[in-house]
């Protein structure tokens, strides 16, 4: 039965909520998934928590699309139903893009997530011929050693893909997203001797792990983005 009442929304985070972190959106989604009728399932326990996941912290001030949130709800609905309802309720800065029921026995979300793609754009970037060689640069090094909260660490393993596109002047990058390895957009522009532009940072999708036959093979899950 709970396999199908779980559901997979992808949303858009906009301009409205582009400062709004990672617990902050947990709540926001809560107070939303009331507004639009939709009886939350809670965790057991001595202190029930309800069940959702969203599937990657994104940066503050990032915006993203295509983001992915799964939620338990007591009854079964149609997926129609459930995004006419949050469409309805959602707030400014929340764009729902789709809903689809998955089975419950996949793993968590967050667990899926490999990889997280973003475009990086500036008014403040060099000019496209200096940007695209100090890409080519970086790309080069086979270590780049950084500092984090105070903890050393090697950020060039966690770019997996790194470019400039001249014609639309963004950097594309998709970096690394797995627990206790995870790129960050602002390290790599440091790292580009950017880290003093005002950028626009949009996460453009989520890169998965391929599931295991035995969790979830009914409904394969292709790359977002």
């Amino acid at each position: 039965m709970a396999d199908r009442f779980r559901y997979r929304i992808t949303f858009a985070k906009t301009e409205a909520m582009r400062f709004t972190g990672h617990l902050d959106m947990y709540r926001t989604w809560e107070r939303t998934l009331r507004r639009a009728g939709l009886g939350l399932a809670y965790s057991e326990g001595f202190n029930p928590r309800p069940k959702m996941h969203l599937a990657a912290a994104l940066p503050l001030g990032s915006l993203s699309q295509n983001d992915l949130l799964d939620v338990w709800l007591e009854q079964a609905e149609t997926p129609e139903e459930v995004r006419r309802r949050l469409e309805a309720a959602a707030p400014p800065g929340i764009r729902i893009q789709d809903v689809q029921a998955v089975p419950g026995d996949e793993p968590a979300l967050p667990q899926q997530i490999a990889a997280s793609v973003y475009e990086v754009s500036s008014h403040e970037f060099p000019p496209p011929a200096e940007l695209s060689a100090r890409v080519a640069r970086l790309l080069a090094q086979d270590h780049l050693p950084r500092l984090r909260r105070g903890k050393a660490y090697d950020l060039r393993p966690l770019i997996e893909a790194l470019s400039y596109d001249e014609e639309r002047r963004l950097l594309r990058m998709q970096l690394a997203a797995r627990e206790g390895a995870t790129g960050r957009p602002e390290e790599v522009l440091a790292a580009l001797g950017l880290e003093g532009a005002s950028a626009t940072m949009v996460r453009t999708g989520l890169r998965k792990h391929a599931l295991p036959r035995a969790a979830g093979a009914r409904i394969p899950l292709s790359d977002t983005g």
